[in-house]
């Protein structure tokens, strides 16, 4: 689980990065616009690009924690045990939809890349995105399994 925890954080990290970078560019572009006339161009097919690998980066860390929402309205006055197996059971449903939605994404990816197709105005090849999210959809997947196997141990709830 140590492997997964530091392959999700950096995961995040690039994510956080990433955004970063994003906002930084949107901001030139908009004092630029507003101030000498000056723009990025296709600065919101970037944006688009960047929030979609980003989103897909940010899903194993959310993961590890246990981020995603639960509701527990019809669980909660129901055991630890019967919740601690519905929460088995849900992290093997995360894990089996994020791993549909890698191979999904692989398939997508190469597509895009036989077809060479990009963005509109700049052109950014679209396969570039979709191998950006293969690797944390997988990682996700892969977390989900693990706990839904070996359960959520304290570092997994902290």
């Amino acid at each position: 689980m140590k492997l997964l925890d530091l392959l999700a954080r950096a995961c995040a990290i690039l994510a956080g990065l990433l955004l970063t970078a994003i906002t930084l560019m949107t901001c030139a572009s908009l004092v630029g616009r507003n101030t000498t006339g000056w723009t990025i161009a296709g600065d919101f097919e970037l944006s688009g690009v960047a929030a979609g690998a980003a989103i897909a980066l940010f899903l194993p860390w959310c993961q590890l924690r246990r981020g995603n929402i639960i509701v527990d309205f019809f669980t909660a006055k129901a055991g630890d045990r019967t919740n601690a197996a519905l929460d088995r059971l849900g992290a093997l449903l995360l894990a089996g939809a994020m791993g549909l939605m890698a191979w999904r994404t692989t398939l997508g990816g190469l597509s895009a890349w036989q077809t060479q197709s990009g963005t509109m105005m700049l052109g950014f090849p679209e396969w570039i995105v979709y191998a950006c999210m293969v690797p944390p959809l997988v990682l996700t997947a892969a977390i989900g399994l693990v706990q839904a196997i070996a359960g959520f141990g304290q570092e997994a709830q902290a």
